[in-house]
């Protein structure tokens, strides 16, 4: 079996797929990159919930759920700490627009049946007293924790080496497809590993890979984030934090978020630009992150700047993930995660092996098959015989 994609979500497919036995290799130059590189790591299946996206939700909460076991089984895989914090997250409003928002947004919540509590700005200051003194209310959301994804995308590099996953770091140039069927792929350095199934974990390049059929390609796009890392103060033992948890605001319309890191780094973005391939990072970007994370929280202007950095989320046109067999018989995707790839590696490695050893989804996944984006003809192609594999 091979994995096109070393980030995060073929990391951990590929780990998952050789813990039951499956030869497996992976593509990639850098594996461990990707958008997780750059990602923020909330683990926010409440406070990410968004109108029209209740299906989705049922995955998030899910793979949420899998998150301590799944920290355990790779930490001790991979002898690594990720960085998992049961911190919570504080969703905050800045004037009365954002508080009627986040008022709906928390009616929303209890209508999904997830747990929320509605805070006054006193009691938001009381909980983070670095908060601005206009903070008009916000919702306590303790289930909603964190983890770093750099950490854990080194987490993921480890157990798969550990685990045998063979890797190829260099580009997949194209698919091998043979009698209508995905046989491996021909890479940059001219080797062409043959394998019984391909899984097309590319992110937001997945859709780029020459020699996929028009109908079988993932239709999926990149959407910009910039974002930015500071270093927070040390402060004595036994004194508050200058941000205990994940806080998360809409200023001037656009979603803001402030992640303390427990090694001492605050994470603070992210802006959403449909700007194609282009990850420059810009002083607009920079100051448009300062100027809204200064409203918020006033002390964050006198910390050091230590990072600035720009990623591609790659997006479907549902904003879900697509899982699963393409039309192609032999080609998987698992791509098109958009703002939650970091919170579905769990969900995604469970349902990605079991479909490789099973030939089927499990339930929750099946509503995110890449077969929902395509014409009813090439359904037959999930049905077709899996053969064994074949050496990479």
């Amino acid at each position: 079996m091979l994995v096109i994609g070393g980030g995060i979500i073929g990391l951990v497919t590929a780990w998952r797929a050789a813990a039951r036995g499956l030869r497996t290799a992976v593509v990639d130059p850098e594996p461990g990159g990707g958008a997780a590189r750059v990602a923020a790591g909330m683990l926010a299946a409440v406070t990410e919930l968004h109108y029209g996206e209740q299906t989705l939700l049922g995955l998030n909460l899910a793979s949420a759920r899998r998150y301590p076991q799944f920290v355990a089984e790779l930490e001790e895989a991979s002898g690594q700490a990720v960085g998992h914090r049961v911190c919570g997250t504080l969703a905050v409003a800045l004037d009365a627009d954002d508080r009627a928002h986040l008022r709906e947004l928390h009616a929303l919540q209890l209508r999904s049946g997830l747990e929320s509590e509605w805070l006054s700005g006193r009691e938001c200051r009381r909980l983070e007293p670095m908060l601005a003194p206009g903070v008009r209310g916000g919702l306590r959301v303790d289930g909603d924790h964190q983890v770093d994804p750099r950490r854990l995308a080194g987490a993921l590099l480890a157990a798969c080496e550990r685990a045998g996953v063979v890797f190829h770091r260099t580009w997949a140039e194209r698919l091998t497809v043979t009698a209508g069927r995905a046989t491996g792929a021909e890479l940059a350095d001219g080797s062409r590993p043959a394998a019984g199934r391909v899984v097309l974990a590319g992110g937001s390049h997945s859709g780029r890979l020459a020699g996929v059929p028009r109908e079988a390609l993932p239709p999926v796009r990149p959407v910009k984030g910039q974002v930015l890392r500071l270093r927070l103060p040390d402060v004595p033992r036994g004194s508050p934090a200058f941000l205990s948890r994940t806080v998360r605001a809409v200023v001037r319309g656009g979603p803001l978020y402030l992640v303390p890191r427990e090694n001492g780094e605050l994470v603070v973005g992210a802006t959403s630009e449909e700007l194609g391939w282009d990850t420059t990072v810009t002083a607009g970007g920079v100051y448009e992150l300062l100027r809204d994370a200064h409203e918020l929280v006033p002390g964050i202007t006198e910390l050091p700047l230590v990072e600035t950095c720009a990623g591609l989320r790659p997006t479907s046109p549902d904003n879900a993930p697509l899982l699963g067999q393409s039309s192609l018989p032999g080609l998987l995707l698992a791509t098109g995660h958009f703002r939650n790839g970091v919170l579905l590696t769990p969900v995604t490695g469970d349902a990605m092996a079991e479909v490789l050893a099973t030939g089927q989804l499990p339930e929750e996944a099946r509503p995110f098959s890449p077969l929902r984006f395509a014409d009813a003809a090439p359904v037959a192609a999930v049905s077709a015989r899996v053969p064994q594999e074949q050496p990479v």
